[in-house]
């Protein structure tokens, strides 16, 4: 194998020469170089995400390798489509967290090269402690993974804008569809996970909002059923479980998805499943093809090759409202766009119907939100007939007069 730099040697000595140095003085230590400076004129955007292990064998479905990644690609794509009328430029800076990693250094890192939009992909701790070590060095961060309530509220930072729907706004979306199909008697099953209580008590909220009943509620004590090989002697149990109770829907909380796609048809009545599986609500389905969803739909899959997954969607959605913010104010200054982002002006255009913005006391992203079962969209919320005072999106989540959402200096 050839060794480039031997053919460098000649000219590099012939150069020095002429410039009455020697090679030897060639050989002192230089100044490091300096950290790549950005272009004025082009805007680079963090990506940080722990990528998910490989699935179990007996799973149905995959997750795929660039899950998420693949969104923030096509959003710089199209970023850099609009930006060639404002002469502005767009690169993904991906960081993909091996193991344990930590994400503060990931970010301390983009920070420092002058990075000052992150997309993160990581859980709500993680995220926290990105946006306190981050704080006052003007990083706006995108929340595209965290679900949690508490960073709408009490643990909400001026720096971070949330893309996906919270938990609330999730279960406000079934709970009004719920409520216009006159079902109205709830059957809560609780997982053994943290999150699964949490979403739980999302649900709980959303029910007394409009007015449901959870008739029962009880706990899932019989482990990783949708997750195993086949029949198990607890089958029989589970079916019991459900036995002797008066309820319309049942409603799971299983966010790790270990025994939720097992309660459908094995309940002893026949009645339907909702929540985290069976009807669900999300930010994108491959279903979704109205409101030219459709062509985005197939400009995804022609780039990454596979269907386009919610969370796809989230980083597209923040990579988007970066470039949309800086060809609305014709400039991708950080100073100017950071609280334009917040600003009533600012609109999102993303194949919803509806122009999204982010709601200034909590920066959560307004939106429509999806009900899907596996194979076909069921209805959009906000459904037809729930009015609001500024947008019936808001009425989904945690309106202004509920949250406790106090901005830190």
């Amino acid at each position: 194998m050839h060794n480039p730099a031997r053919f460098l040697l000649a000219p590099l000595a012939l150069s020095l020469g002429l410039c009455g140095l020697s090679p030897a003085s060639a050989q002192e230590p230089a100044t490091p170089p300096a950290a790549p400076v950005i272009a004025p004129s082009e805007t680079h955007i963090g990506l940080i995400y722990r990528p998910e292990p490989a699935p179990s064998s007996y799973d149905a479905e995959a997750v795929p390798e660039d899950e998420g990644v693949a969104g923030a690609r096509m959003a710089v794509k199209d970023n850099n489509n609009t930006g060639r009328f404002t002469k502005q430029t767009y690169v993904l800076d991906e960081v993909a967290l091996a193991g344990d990693k930590d994400g503060v250094g990931a970010a301390r890192d983009l920070a420092g090269r002058g990075i000052r939009y992150l997309v993160v992909a990581l859980p709500a701790a993680e995220l926290l402690a990105i946006a306190d070590a981050l704080k006052g060095q003007g990083v706006t961060i995108f929340n595209i993974a965290a679900p949690d309530d508490r960073l709408r509220g009490a643990d909400c930072r001026r720096g971070v804008f949330h893309v996906l729907p919270s938990r609330a706004m999730q279960t406000d979306a079934l709970a009004q569809f719920f409520t216009l199909m006159r079902w109205r008697k709830m059957f809560l099953i609780v997982g053994p996970a943290e999150t699964d209580r949490l979403y739980a008590e999302a649900f709980k909220n959303s029910a007394r909002k409009f007015g449901l009943k959870i008739n029962a509620e009880k706990p899932w004590t019989f482990g990783p059923l949708a997750k195993a090989r086949g029949d198990t002697p607890t089958r029989s149990e589970a079916m019991v479980f459900t036995r002797g109770l008066d309820y319309d829907i049942a409603v799971v909380a299983d966010e790790a998805g270990d025994w939720g796609d097992y309660v459908p048809f094995r309940t002893v009545d026949p009645r339907p499943v909702a929540g985290t599986q069976g009807l669900i609500a999300t930010t994108w389905h491959p279903m979704l093809e109205t409101w030219g969803a459709a062509q985005a739909q197939n400009r995804f899959r022609r780039q990454s090759g596979r269907l386009m997954r919610p969370l796809d969607y989230q980083a597209w959605a923040a990579v988007r409202s970066v470039g949309e913010a800086a060809t609305q104010k014709k400039t991708a200054d950080p100073a100017i766009l950071a609280p334009y982002f917040a600003d009533p002006a600012f609109s999102l255009p993303a194949y919803k119907g509806v122009s999204l913005s982010y709601r200034p006391w909590d920066h959560q992203l307004r939106q429509p939100i999806i009900v899907v079962q596996p194979k076909a969209m069921v209805s959009v919320a906000p459904e037809q007939g729930f009015t609001h005072q500024r947008t019936p999106l808001d009425t989904l989540g945690i309106d202004l007069p509920e949250t406790t959402c106090k901005f830190p200096d």
